[in-house]
């Protein structure tokens, strides 16, 4: 006989309804209350669970930090190269859409939540630091031409663009951006495209050829 999945519990339920809830209604418009009536349960049973709406948003965030954490790094064992880069930006804006209502409520989120706001904001710096070890060890590779300053400028851009794309695209076509990942491979050529200008051979030559791909799939 096969083995009977374990039941979800009312906690991971809760959790799992109210990412849904936030994502498509946006946080702000989402209660507990209608978290509670969505599941069918109580409210009490619900703050059994959760004392109020910024837990269940913190243990949220918590599910997101613990997805992108491990994307901060460099290749330990070899030169960092622009494909690396690349991949990072994918992987980063798949987790992205996934919570994305973080980051299209975050100027409300982290106003009102001081934990949550210093949490984002150690996150945001990891991704910058990123970034710069990533350029640094391409320019030692010879693949790219940068100097210290310039690398910490683009660095700062690329993590506002990305931090920021969901937004952006929200405000550019609302329809479009409800679409299933909202072609992230646009989100991730635009921000290489901060990139691109640094870059040289066959480095260069592979986001020219990216950006192609990305003006005739529109």
């Amino acid at each position: 006989m096969a083995d009977k999945k374990r039941p979800r519990r009312t906690r991971e339920r809760i959790l799992e309804t109210a990412l849904a809830l936030f994502n498509l209604h946006g946080e702000p418009s989402v209660t507990t209350a209608h978290i509670a009536d969505e599941m069918n349960i109580s409210p009490g049973n619900l703050y059994y669970h959760f004392r109020n709406k910024d837990e269940i948003i913190g243990e949220l965030y918590g599910a997101y930090e613990a997805a992108v954490a491990p994307l901060f790094a460099a290749p330990p064992d070899r030169a960092p190269g622009v494909e690396d880069l690349w991949l990072l930006l994918h992987l980063l804006f798949e987790r992205m859409w996934a919570h994305r209502f973080l980051f299209r409520d975050l100027d409300e989120l982290t106003s009102r939540n001081r934990r949550l706001a210093s949490r984002f904001a150690g996150l945001v710096r990891r991704a910058e630091a990123t970034v710069i070890e990533l350029s640094e060890g391409m320019v030692a590779a010879g693949t790219m031409r940068a100097n210290a300053r310039e690398i910490a400028a683009l660095a700062r851009n690329v993590t506002l663009v990305s931090t920021y794309w969901l937004s952006f695209q929200r405000l550019e076509s609302p329809a479009a951006a409800e679409a299933q990942a909202a072609r992230l491979d646009h989100a991730a050529y635009q921000v290489m495209a901060l990139v691109a200008p640094f870059l040289v051979g066959e480095a260069r030559a592979l986001i020219d050829r990216l950006g192609g791909e990305y003006l005739e799939g529109g």
